[in-house]
Formats: structure tokens, sequence, C-alpha cells
């Protein structure tokens, strides 16, 4: 198996819903590392699992629609509750869609909220 692995930054803000959360139901502000693994049995047509700088600018395009923003007012994010874990799915999905006419394959997803925690998901594309 070929892995391509590219990182960026998101930094924004958010509210979670829900008493589970204790102190982060307030607004508050992080900043993720932001890592995908793309993942494929074989090379494309020009011995690549991905265009490196197709995949990082598309990458940099969806976070720039988060960056710097406040989560709960992101028209497309309005309702949900901006965990981790959701948004580890939502770049995934995104992101999928974006690649999807170059690059076939798995597609991981990980968000580092600080070295010693992450959450991640995964998916074919």
């Amino acid at each position: 198996m070929y892995r391509l692995t590219i990182r960026d930054y998101l930094k924004c803000a958010h509210s979670l819903k829900g008493e589970i959360f204790g102190p982060a139901q307030l607004m508050h502000v992080i900043t993720y590392e932001v890592e995908l693994v793309f993942a494929t049995a074989e090379l494309d047509e020009y011995g690549l699992i991905v265009d490196f700088a197709t995949a990082q600018a598309t990458l940099q395009s969806l976070l720039s629609r988060l960056n710097f923003k406040n989560l709960d007012e992101v028209p497309e994010l309005a309702g949900k509750n901006t965990t981790t874990e959701f948004l580890c799915r939502y770049i995934h999905d995104e992101m999928a869609a974006a690649v999807r006419n170059v690059f076939q394959g798995h597609l991981t997803v990980i968000l580092r909220e600080s070295p010693v925690a992450w959450t991640s998901f995964e998916g074919d594309v």
C-alpha cells in the first residue's frame, strides 16, 4: 500500500452542545493539526498516489472556508455539534468529493487537538 500524507492547520472557534462537554459548551478557540493520508494499492499513470500540489491546494481551499471562523456561524454547519469527530467526517467527505476525479483509494483524516489527543475518520474515495 502506498501512502501520501499532507498536513495543515485549522484555527477556529465553536461551542459544543450538551452537559457532557462542561466548559466547552462556552465559545472557545481551538487549533487543530489536520493530517490527510491518501492510500492506494496502485500508482496512477504518472507513478503517483495523488498529485501533492493538487491535494495540498484542495485541503487549503477547504480549510479556508473554516479558518478563523466561528463554526457555530458557518451556514453549512448550522445546528451541528462540531465535535472533533464530526469535523473529521466533514473534512473527509468534502475532500473526497473534491479529489474524486484525481484520486481513487482510501483517505484518512486525522485532527490533532494536542500531542496527546486526536481523532480520525477513514473511508474510500
